[in-house]
């Protein structure tokens, strides 16, 4: 087809990023809007079909597929990136910029893929540039470590969605990414599914989240809120729309992230959690497959960028004005940070379900879809789910920070005038689509049947909130954070890790005793010498590179209690048996 019709907006960002990295001066910091809005303008233009075929050894890649769906989530990915933009437009760091640059990149190029080899390069594109916006932020300790157990998570769905997609080729003989039906859905669609459902930080495959994106970069942590677990939702919706098991994780999601949110003390560990929570009601939507579920979990992704977005810029405002996110170290700001208030509450009130919010008029649409197709304990869970986002992110976080008996006593950082008018956009655009929904309706992939402002709406709303206030309230106390480690998930990590160490150990320390004999026996060894007197091998700076890596594979759940160093062959052992297993598998499937 025409491609005048078709400008990638993920080659705008490439293109972009290349700019910053020659770009020396820091006048490029005027341009970072620029992208953002050429994305849009180009979104805006685009018309429904196929563009950008390219065949290559022998393969078809469709790098344009454009239709109702892949262009409600592009609208609100353009829009978010011109609003992340404007948040960062203070930061200094081009290396920050150029990251986010390819991570909303890779977004795009999922988000309009139009086969799986594509979805692949731009899915791990994603990965790669999203984990220097945690290994950027240099004030923090502790984000060296979360980066490595994001990056390893990331692998992980990686080559699950990798392992999938060749063995469906070998099966079908095409990348073609098509709707999968759940009666037909066989091995492979299934390694897919868990692919994406990573990255979708389905229960229990979520820990990478809450525990990474309170350790970004202040502004990097808005970007990530946005486009990662929204790209999962658009490749769930595109291909496993009906699958039943979707339905019941995304459930388990929401009611799971709005507990740990609840006890949680980081403002943006709680807001992690939500994430987990918000993204549940998605592919809950998803996984029951109406059309009035369907249009329900896109409209809630839209809303959910924008109004989650905007409390990430809230609670790293917080952070940048007082140097900490604990709710514990916070207290008595509202004369401080007014505004920081006002537009966090806009956030806040749009994520509960507000009436005249955005989150109102989508939420509702996925729970009375479920009741709709008649699943009411989805539509009770979801329901309840409703009751721990307002109590957690509506009521406890803004109480704790802004008032409270507790006064924070330390010096507050100026914001940049740039933070406030990026808060400002997302506040209006929250209030927009509240008031005003066929704004967002009329992007849906299917006709909408749907009036969120009915009489039993309102009632229902206002009277789950109103007796939510109540019983924070009562329980306040209670509610107070404290500050300590809540372990999740993590604690099964911990045990896998060390049983994994454990099981591996002993025969790999045979081999390596045997090796070792043949290695003394055969005169290896004074070649070896020779080699490392030429500098060819530095063993030392191998074995400590290895045994770095080593911890924090381990650490992958967030281990507090450091890994003993080895022998650097015991890791090398380890690679090689996983490989072994990998081969086999790929070979018992005749790849």
């Amino acid at each position: 087809m025409n491609t005048i019709n078709f400008i990638h907006p993920a080659f705008i960002f490439i293109i972009f990023a290349g700019i910053l990295a020659v770009w020396k001066h820091e006048s490029f910091k005027y341009i970072l809007p620029l992208p953002g809005i050429l994305a849009i303008l180009a979104v805006l233009a685009m018309k429904p079909g196929t563009y950008d075929v390219i065949h290559y050894l022998g393969f078809k890649l469709t790098l344009g597929r454009v239709d109702a769906l892949s262009i409600v989530f592009a609208h609100v990915f353009a829009i978010q990136a011109i609003i992340g933009f404007i948040y960062a437009f203070h930061v200094k760091e081009r290396a920050q910029h150029i990251a986010a640059a390819l991570y909303v990149a890779g977004a795009f190029g999922s988000t309009f893929a139009g086969d799986y080899f594509t979805l692949f390069i731009f899915w791990e594109l994603m990965a790669v540039a999203s984990v220097f916006l945690i290994w950027l932020n240099k004030t923090n300790t502790k984000a060296t470590n979360a980066g490595f157990r994001y990056f390893i998570f990331h692998t992980l769905g990686g080559l699950f969605l990798l392992g999938g997609l060749l063995l469906r080729y070998k099966t079908v003989g095409n990348f073609d990414f098509v709707p999968i039906s759940p009666a037909r859905a066989t091995i492979y669609d299934y390694l897919i599914l868990i692919g994406f459902a990573v990255n979708a930080a389905v229960v229990p495959l979520h820990a990478w989240l809450p525990d990474a994106y309170p350790e970004a970069t202040i502004t990097g942590a808005v970007f990530m809120s946005a486009f990662t677990t929204k790209t999962a939702v658009y490749v769930l919706a595109r291909g496993f729309a009906g699958f039943e098991v979707l339905a019941i994780a995304g459930t388990i999601m929401a009611i799971y992230g709005v507990f740990y949110a609840t006890i949680e003390n980081n403002a943006r560990r709680i807001l992690a959690y939500h994430i987990v929570s918000q993204v549940g009601y998605m592919v809950a939507g998803i996984g029951i497959g109406t059309s009035m579920t369907l249009n329900g979990a896109c409209a809630h992704a839209y809303a959910h960028i924008l109004y989650k977005g905007l409390l990430f810029m809230g609670a790293g405002s917080l952070l940048y004005a007082t140097g900490t996110a604990k709710l514990s170290e916070l207290g008595g700001l509202v004369s401080k940070l007014p505004w920081v208030l006002v537009f966090y509450m806009v956030g806040a009130v749009s994520i509960s379900g507000f009436p005249l919010f955005s989150g109102f008029v989508s939420k509702t649409m996925v729970i009375a879809g479920a009741a709709e197709a008649h699943r009411t304990i989805l539509a009770l869970g979801l329901e309840l789910a409703a009751v721990g986002t307002f109590l957690s992110v509506g009521i406890k976080l803004p109480y704790f920070a802004f008032y409270g008996k507790k006064e924070f006593k330390g010096d507050i950082k100026p914001l940049p005038k740039n933070m406030y008018v990026a808060m400002f956009i997302a506040s209006f655009l929250c209030f927009f689509i509240g008031v005003y929904p066929h704004f967002l309706y009329h992007l849906l992939p299917f006709e909408v049947e749907y009036t969120p402002y009915t009489p039993w709406h309102l009632e229902q709303s206002l009277l789950l909130l109103s007796f939510t206030g109540l019983g924070f309230y009562l329980l306040r106390k209670k509610l107070t954070p404290e500050a300590k480690i809540n372990l999740d998930f993590d604690y099964f990590y911990r045990l896998i890790g060390n049983w994994f160490l454990k099981l591996c150990k002993t025969p790999i320390e045979k081999i390596d005793n045997w090796w070792s004999e043949v290695y003394e026996r055969a005169g290896l060894r004074g070649l070896m010498g020779l080699a490392r007197g030429a500098a060819l091998f530095d063993w030392e700076d191998i074995d400590r590179a290895v045994d770095g890596f080593a911890y924090n594979f381990v650490h992958c759940g967030g281990s507090i209690s450091k890994v003993q160093k080895g022998d650097v062959r015991i890791y090398v052992g380890i690679s090689v048996a996983i490989a072994f297993v990998i081969f086999a598998l790929v070979y018992f499937f005749r790849i």
